[in-house]
């Protein structure tokens, strides 16, 4: 019961991971086994040979279940997203509105008494719409194929990777997102797509990818470790700030595609998507107390 549970968890991992909005981290934080993820992969970098194959158990049956929940969005998404990116982008909005006050109620008695702390809302805010409003308007990435390697395709690629890993690991802003504000998502997700239809010609390109995000693991696990450990309360608030950001980055999210397309506006917002994006992350919540007091 336990490896399907965890393949479960993979899999909603896999589909926040792979849409602009919450990131695998916040699906992690709100079912409740950010912690075990985290100090998995911790484990798998520098523990001992015991904690390296409990991590290795752990990690397999979550990522089977993230390879197989990624490949699903990835084949449906790369279709919908440039015909309904204004339904899709409220759905993204309503995942990340809803959100900010989940986890602030997990992590009120951490909060409590921070007065200064939530100025680092600020910075993390700050950081995204600083990359969003200098990307956005940018038409170098727009039309980037993967299908056509080249050393700078292949190095923007991998630091993008080892940047968006990172923000999938923290539970805020989705690494998604990132990729979205650097052109690259709909290319990235395009280029998977056509490799699950054995078009290997962008295989190249996605294993530099692949390396980046590898690489971008091994840097950022000891940091986050150490600042949810000794600094937790500025780190979630910096993390609400890159959260708040990111709907900023979705809104303009129509403006990175090929085709460019104007950013969202109160015309183009969908309702019903944002709600249901809402009620996907209050649901993640229900189950997730739902399995502590069944624990108990």
């Amino acid at each position: 019961m336990k490896v399907v549970i965890d393949m479960l968890r993979g899999f909603c991992m896999a589909m926040a991971d792979s849409v602009p909005g919450v990131s695998g981290g916040t699906v992690a934080f709100l079912l409740g086994f950010y912690d075990e993820f985290i100090n998995s992969l911790n484990d798998l970098i520098s523990g001992g040979k015991a904690e390296r194959i409990r991590a290795i158990k752990f990690l397999v049956k979550l990522g089977v279940g993230w390879v197989a929940g990624f490949s699903v969005c990835v084949l449906v998404l790369a279709q919908l997203f440039n015909i309904y990116i204004y339904e899709i982008s409220s759905l993204f909005i309503g995942l990340t509105v809803f959100a900010i006050p989940v986890v602030f109620i997990e992590e009120r008695k951490n909060l409590k008494g921070k007065y200064i702390s939530p100025l680092f809302i600020l910075p993390g805010a700050a950081l995204v719409l600083a990359i969003t409003f200098f990307n956005s308007s940018s038409t170098e990435e727009n039309g980037v194929n993967l299908a056509q390697p080249s050393l700078a395709l292949g190095s923007m690629l991998f630091v993008s990777a080892m940047i968006a890993i990172t923000a999938m690991v923290l539970p805020g802003i989705s690494g998604s997102t990132l990729l979205l504000i650097f052109g690259l998502y709909v290319p990235v997700i395009t280029a998977v797509k056509e490799l699950l239809h054995m078009h290997f010609e962008y295989l190249p390109m996605l294993l530099v990818f692949g390396a980046g995000v590898i690489v971008g693991v091994v840097l950022i696990i000891k940091l986050v470790k150490l600042c949810l450990k000794k600094f937790r309360a500025q780190t979630v608030y910096f993390i609400f700030g890159l959260m708040l950001g990111s709907v900023y980055a979705i809104i303009m999210g129509p403006t990175t595609l090929e085709e460019p397309k104007p950013m969202m506006d109160l015309s183009t917002f969908s309702i019903l998507p944002f709600i249901l994006g809402g009620a996907v992350v209050l649901g993640m919540q229900f189950f997730k107390h739902k399995g502590i007091k069944a624990k108990k």
